[in-house]
């Protein structure tokens, strides 16, 4: 197993650097991809990994992989590499949407889509059992997990943020983990282009602007909501949130690495 750390600081409002939250598997095509925390990962849309990537997933350990995406938009592109499906028979590959379709309520704030954590407290609000939905299926996984949506920014942003105060992860921990996303993306879209009209390539002059106000934003809604009392008023049980502990325990690299 190699891990790839000294990774490039990621910048809070109005602190400075701080150091990333977390170190990245070389797993062959992922996309936007690293550890959250213990045995849960997180990446971008699970059709980028190659045979090679999901045997490297594998031999990492995930046995769990929960798809936050609507229905509608998964399945292999033109360009995604060729997977057969006696790969992916090793994992117990999950749809967890974090929304509903058809919501007029969330289409209305939600344009084109959830695109910027300031929505975030809408879609807890309107699609809360959803998003127990997605701890429960977490907490009931076996082995370790990953969790992705499409882009690996936002979907997977606010599960991440989430699990990262549940972790008791710092102000700026939590930001550096959506800073980093939202950079990863982006360098993405700027040598692989952009996947549709609704998004594009930012300047580096653009992305500064914009990691500080998402970073303001993602650390405004997981401590508004307070993750724990959020998933227990909507359903989630202790020994649910019990085992969820138990996946985001460090592991002993993570206990023994220096600063």
């Amino acid at each position: 197993m190699v891990w790839s750390t000294g990774l490039p600081a990621a910048t809070e409002p109005g602190s400075g650097n701080v150091p990333l939250p977390a170190d990245s598997p070389e797993w062959d095509g992922a996309v936007n991809a690293w550890r959250v925390k213990g045995r849960i990962f997180r990446m971008g849309r699970r059709e980028w990994l190659t045979a090679q990537g999901w045997q490297q997933a594998y031999e990492d350990g995930v046995r769990t992989v929960i798809d936050l995406r609507n229905p509608d938009e998964t399945g292999r592109r033109s360009t995604d590499p060729d997977v057969a499906d006696v790969v992916l028979a090793k994992f117990n590959i999950l749809s967890v949407p974090t929304e509903e379709g058809g919501n007029a309520e969330f289409d209305r704030l939600c344009v084109p889509y959830l695109n910027h954590p300031a929505l975030y407290p809408d879609n807890a609000r309107i699609f809360p059992q959803r998003l127990v939905a997605v701890f429960r299926a977490i907490a009931e996984a076996r082995g370790a997990v990953v969790f992705h949506c499409a882009a690996g920014r936002d979907r997977s942003g606010m599960i991440g943020a989430m699990l990262q105060d549940l972790a008791g992860d710092s102000d700026a921990q939590i930001v550096a983990g959506y800073q980093r996303s939202m950079r990863r993306i982006n360098e993405r879209y700027g040598t692989h282009g952009v996947p549709h009209s609704h998004e594009r390539h930012l300047t580096e002059i653009e992305l500064a602007a914009e990691l500080r106000a998402r970073g303001t934003a993602v650390l405004e809604f997981v401590r508004a909501l307070g993750t724990s009392d959020f998933l227990r008023r909507n359903g989630l049980s202790e020994e649910e949130l019990h085992q969820i502990d138990r996946l985001i325990q460090p592991l002993p690299s993570e206990e023994t690495e220096g600063p």
